[in-house]
């Protein structure tokens, strides 16, 4: 191989599949993203759905090939538990923000649970303004830490589930909440204490599952890097089709997986494919299969798999 053949050539081993990491305190996703791509030494990694540098729990990343299918883990619910600290206001919305506001007034346990039915379902939520959101190409973040006054707009959020867990004092409150895509537990917090009729913010926050991944397939960051790059530690890599697990699957002939991996539909309108055709929808998400493994996302359209995204394995 030349030099500059060499250059060309992607740093890393091809890795393919999801590890799901149990995030500590004290890094950002990116952070953690990257030990693991150096523990693994892939090629390519991402995560799917950042997680607050103090929070800790499920942050899943993908490898390789996986990275095709975030999009599909994003969008499914995520579970988290968080403590509420009332009577104190901080600039980022969690411990770790200067105070901005203080407040004599607590709320009961009954008070606490009568506010919840109002930020259950589709709601309205203004993001923290420490966040990553961009403003004008800049992140929130990064004006906030400058001084500047960042102003995000509202947007809709949904809020499956809210639940109380424990009120031991009049100080704090722990919650389980299961939500949608994009809803901050900072500003569900903060906005909660403030229709609780004072102010408040989050100590503690743990993402518990994201999608179909959940704490029991889950590997702390410090197993992984004592593993290393050992066989050991790729045994904790799941197959890249554990993130579409609520997406129909269709197994294909050894000459469809070649047509879909070429870029080509593959037709479903013989006789012998009406068994197949029980559960596709027309115009749904169809994992199409070969072998046990993903071939290719497909949508099903006019009786043909459409490709979507071809997998690439190793």
């Amino acid at each position: 191989m030349t030099k500059m053949a060499a250059m060309r050539r992607k740093k890393g081993d091809k890795v393919d599949g999801w590890l799901i990491l149990d995030k500590p305190a004290g890094i950002t996703s990116t952070q953690a993203v990257n030990i693991v791509k150096r523990t693994l030494n892939a090629q390519k990694a991402g995560h799917a759905g950042t997680l607050d540098p103090l929070a800790t729990g499920i942050l899943p990343i993908a490898l390789g090939e996986a990275t095709k299918t975030v999009p599909y883990v994003m969008d499914g619910r995520k579970t988290y538990h968080f403590t509420l600290k009332f009577g104190e206001a901080r600039a980022t919305d969690d411990a770790e923000g200067a105070v901005t506001q203080t407040s004599d007034q607590r709320p009961s346990t009954e008070e606490i649970r009568a506010a919840l039915p109002a930020f259950t379902g589709e709601i309205d939520q203004v993001p923290p303004a420490f966040s990553a959101i961009k403003v004008d190409g800049e992140r929130a973040y990064d004006l906030a830490r400058a001084g500047e006054v960042v102003e995000l707009k509202s947007r809709k959020v949904m809020i499956h589930a809210f639940t109380l867990l424990e009120h031991s004092g009049p100080d704090a409150a722990r919650f389980e909440v299961k939500s949608g895509k994009g809803a901050y537990m900072r500003s569900l917090g903060r906005d909660l204490a403030i229709r609780l009729g004072t102010c408040g913010h989050i100590t503690s926050l743990r993402r518990t599952a994201v999608g179909p991944f959940g704490e029991a397939t889950a590997i702390s960051l410090e197993t992984l890097q004592t593993l290393g790059h050992s066989p050991a530690a790729f045994e904790h890599l799941l197959p890249i089709e554990t993130a579409l697990d609520d997406i129909p699957a269709l197994a294909l002939t050894a000459t469809e997986a070649i047509r879909l991996r070429s870029g080509q539909p593959v037709g479903l309108l013989h006789r012998q494919d009406r068994d197949r055709l029980y559960e596709l929808s027309p115009g749904g998400m169809v994992r199409a299969m070969a072998e046990g493994r993903l071939v290719a996302l497909t949508r099903f359209e006019a009786g043909e798999l459409v490709p979507v995204r071809v997998m690439n394995h190793s």
